[in-house]
């Protein structure tokens, strides 16, 4: 397992009620039957909205989430590189927010 890899898998188990799952054949976690985080091509991807959204996607390198490569980016998913893994925790957190309020 790569360090990136364990670095998703602690911070998705480190969100309070969550649990590991797959979405679109690739490793998410879940709240409240909810996907807000994946790991995608070692890199991270969370469900975001507003400011965080805003932030994310204006990292360098990070992008809308594509898992089939066909131009068809899901518009909330952000895929943000390694070398920002400093902000990872805290977008987990805003996803898992997001998706919970989202889910009331």
């Amino acid at each position: 397992m790569s360090s990136e890899e364990t670095l998703y898998i602690e911070i998705g188990h480190s969100i309070p009620n969550s649990e590991q799952s797959q979405m679109f054949g690739k490793p998410c976690f879940k709240v409240n039957g909810k996907a807000f985080i994946a790991f995608f091509q070692n890199e991270m991807v969370f469900k975001l909205e507003g400011e965080s959204h805003s932030l994310a996607i204006n990292l360098e390198g990070a992008q809308l989430f594509d898992p089939s490569g066909k131009k068809r980016p899901m518009k909330a998913w952000v895929q943000v590189p390694y070398v920002f893994s400093d902000q990872w925790t805290a977008f987990a957190n805003a996803a898992a927010e997001f998706v919970i309020e989202t889910s009331r």
